[in-house]
Order: structure tokens, then sequence, then C-alpha cells
């Protein structure tokens, strides 16, 4: 059975069927915002476009409020701080890649997913969205082998030296490459702090916590506290490639279950998103 498969059987699943509509909400901002870009919009008109479409389809509140980075910044150059990641006065040009990245709540429920694009031509950055397919293929089949977190994602990073990437997701907040995400309780008012949804937050510090005691971590990172197999629920996975001054990376949900069969122990939750369809449209022009 595909992961495709595995994701359809789960369908019937209402707290699946919740991770699915939010995501795939997210991904059709991602598609719509992407096709209205133009040269000369800058990041933060990017991501207030994000904003307005999903708040005009009835979300109130978010894991995280929208980034948009343009240019060298998709592959994050010089981030030093955490400040660098929010959005800037820098303006698309033509050939220039971006990439846009939101996490809104819908229904009680969150994702977070990362789009990759570009204002025209540019070879280089669709090379890079090409070989993130074997990441993704590298990441579901060690951990349905139940490798450890950090173990995979020094594979996946190796896997990036070998293609002739650099690993960006290491410029993230702890390094990581995904997190946990969960039911989001709905309140008629939800503050933010630096941009976080103080209720999706403190659902990752419940997990943090509850981790800490029971010797895991709703962080997947390269460090000793996710030297631990994945824990069961849906995690936002996003590997991050990068190449000088171009950048690329998707993220969606990938579902971890306690089932012993390999194949229904762990499966991407849809994959009818946009990064999938190329790879498909792709394989069928070859």
């Amino acid at each position: 059975m595909t992961g495709k498969a595995s994701a359809v059987q789960h369908e019937i699943a209402p707290e699946l069927r919740g991770f699915r509509e939010v995501q795939r909400l997210a991904y059709a901002c991602a598609e719509a915002v992407a096709g209205q870009l133009r040269s000369g919009v800058t990041e933060r008109e990017a991501a207030r476009m994000q904003r307005v479409w999903l708040r005009e389809r009835g979300v109130r509140d978010w894991f995280h409020l929208p980034f948009a980075w343009f240019g060298d910044r998709t592959a994050f150059a010089g981030f030093k701080v955490p400040l660098q990641f929010f959005p800037t006065d820098r303006k698309l040009e033509p050939g220039m890649p971006f990439i846009l990245d939101m996490a809104p709540v819908y229904k009680g429920f969150t994702a977070d997913v990362g789009y990759s694009g570009c204002l025209g031509l540019n070879p280089l950055h669709d090379k890079l969205l090409g070989d993130l397919e074997a990441h993704r293929e590298l990441i579901l089949r060690e951990v349905r082998e139940r490798r450890s977190l950090r173990e995979i994602y020094e594979d996946v990073e190796r896997l990036m030296t070998t293609q002739g990437y650099a690993n960006r997701h290491r410029a993230y907040p702890f390094g990581v490459i995904a997190h946990k995400v969960d039911r989001v309780a709905e309140r008629r008012w939800s503050p933010r702090v630096f941009g976080f949804g103080t209720q999706a937050l403190k659902g990752l510090v419940s997990d943090a916590l509850h981790g800490h005691r029971d010797g895991w971590s709703p962080l997947w990172s390269p460090y000793r506290f996710s030297d631990h197999p994945p824990q069961p629920g849906p995690w936002a996975v996003e590997p991050h490639l990068g190449f000088r001054g171009t950048g690329a990376k998707f993220e969606e949900i990938l579902v971890v279950t306690d089932s012993q069969d390999p194949e229904q122990s762990a499966f991407w939750l849809d994959d009818d998103l946009p990064h999938v369809r190329r790879w498909a449209e792709e394989k069928v022009a070859a």
C-alpha cells in the first residue's frame, strides 16, 4: 500500500480530516497569493496578502502569522537572530525565488505549510524543487523503520550534502526540521507573541513538558533531546535546501501512528499538494 492509499484509508478519522482541511486551505492560499505576486511586491505585502486571504475564509487564529522570503532570503543568507525571519521591504524581482510560509488555525485544527516558487524562469530553483522529492521519500521510509528523529535528521543532511546543497533548516530555532502539530482550543480572542498564537504555543509547550517527562520531544532537531523514535501524531515537516543565494523547501503534515504494520505506521496526510503534483507532472513529461 502506498503512502497515498494509507492517507485515504485514514480519511474517516475526524481529527485527520480537520488537519487535512486546514492544510489544503493553507496551500490554496499559497497558490492564490503566488499567482498574484508581481515585480516590486515586498515581503511584507506578500505576508499581508496571505493573512487577508485566510481571514476572508474564516481563519481567526494562527500557530504563526504568514512569512514571505524573497531572493537570497529564501536561503536564510546571513540569518543570525530570530527577528530576521520576519517579512521585510525586500522587493520581488524577475527570476527571483520566493517562499511563502503560513500556519493557520481553522476550526480548531492547525497546519504549517511552506510553498516555494519563482517569479519567472530560474533553472537552479527548478533543480532544488526537483531534488526535494528524494527527501520526502527518505523521511517517510525511515520514520516507518522507527529510526530516531536525530538519525533521520542526520540522513536528510547527508543527502543534502550529497546533492551539493546546504541544510538551511539548521538556521531555524533549535535547528528543527519538524515539529508536532495539535488541536488548538478555539477562543474569541487569541493574543500573539512575536507572531505566534498563544493557544497553539501553549499546546507545543505542554507537549514539551510531557515529552521531557516521558523521554521525547515535540521538536525534531539534530540534538540529543530528539534521540528517540517519532511520537504518534501529526508532524509538520520542512526539509529546506540551500545553494548559495537560492533556497527551496516544502512543509506538510506527516502522520505517525502506533501501528505495527510498517505501511500504516506513517504516511503523508495528503498527496494532492502542489510540490507532489509538480513531481508527478515532471515524470509524465519526461
